[in-house]
């Protein structure tokens, strides 16, 4: 009797998860280098030939592995903004640098997958460009927001060179934002993920007694060098408001 096609697709994404799981597993006890398709094959009790059907590399479970963590964090930042009132555009900024630091310190070997050392010899293929953007997406989404709800200025200082920048790229995030803000926009998403870096990878040991207290100052004061309208919700203590 042959499986209905539906019970095989359902069969096949069971063992896709579950080759998945072992693999997240191996990467936080081993690191990158322990993660090969025999090894996973042998801590599920299979000949390494079965995985083949499912993954054709070590680099294709690995993409699989980065896909899925940036979703996680984009979803999970996309959640926290989108509980945030329209209308508070600095609130919803705290919120967004929030979300991003809680899902890092839940899951920091996938967080480190995403953004520490990159893999030797890897080369991420462009199916994970969309996942990867989801949460530069929502703070350009933020800026763009705030520079759309204020009246235009009537005139601006020269504009510095945005040559060097992916201009038309970030226009399509933040088609109202001057381009010769985009800089500044760059600045303070690289800010939030250096100090998450920072924290995770023990870098603030012997200078910052208090991270929580730390972050949320920084993205206060980051809120300030974007120029964001005051948030409209009232102040929350740095260590809840932060989490």
């Amino acid at each position: 009797m042959s499986t209905a096609p539906g019970t095989r697709v359902q069969s096949r994404s069971r063992q896709i998860g579950a080759i998945k799981r072992v693999a997240a597993r191996l990467l936080a006890e081993k690191g990158v280098a322990g993660l090969s398709l025999r090894e996973v094959a042998r801590e599920m009790g299979l000949v390494s030939s079965a995985l083949y059907r499912y993954f054709a590399t070590r680099d294709e479970l690995l993409t699989a592995l980065i896909f899925d963590a940036y979703n996680q964090l984009g979803a999970n930042v996309e959640r926290a903004e989108a509980r945030v009132d329209r209308s508070d555009l600095r609130g919803r900024w705290v919120a967004t640098c929030a979300a991003t630091r809680r899902w890092a310190k839940a899951h920091p070997n996938e967080y480190a997958l995403l953004y520490g050392t990159p893999v030797p010899g890897y080369h991420a293929p462009d199916l994970t460009i969309a996942a990867a953007t989801r949460v530069a997406a929502v703070m350009g989404a933020i800026l763009n927001d705030d520079r759309r709800s204020r009246p235009p200025l009537e005139s601006r200082p020269p504009a510095p060179s945005v040559s060097f920048l992916e201009v038309e790229r970030l226009k399509a995030v933040m088609p109202d934002v001057a381009p010769e803000q985009y800089i500044r926009a760059l600045m303070a998403w690289s800010q939030v993920f250096g100090f998450i870096n920072f924290e995770l990878f023990g870098h603030f040991v012997g200078s910052v007694r208090d991270d929580q207290r730390m972050f949320a100052t920084v993205v206060e004061e980051l809120a300030d060098f974007l120029d964001l309208a005051p948030s409209t919700a009232p102040v929350l203590n740095p260590r809840r408001g932060t989490g």
